[in-house]
């Protein structure tokens, strides 16, 4: 059976039989849709993917201290700025 490595609310990496559904970046704590397109420029120059992480949804990776990304959600962006 195929598994993903996928960060958990503690932040730590874990084997997940799922996908994750959104990616983030580890060292500046944002995370988004896997089809954002700021990302998939920043992976197309070559950067970024070292530090990718994967999350299986959007309260496991705030929980683990992640910012939605302002590009590719930016109503939940709208919001965490708010608060």
């Amino acid at each position: 059976m195929k598994t993903w490595t996928l960060l958990g609310v503690d932040g730590k990496p874990y084997a997940s039989p799922a996908p994750g559904t959104l990616g983030g970046h580890r060292k500046s704590h944002i995370y988004g849709r896997l089809d954002c397109p700021t990302a998939l420029r920043a992976i197309a120059r070559g950067g970024y993917v070292r530090e990718r992480v994967f999350f299986l949804d959007e309260a496991t990776a705030q929980a683990a201290g992640y910012r939605p990304c302002a590009r590719c959600m930016r109503e939940a962006y709208r919001e965490w700025k708010a608060t």
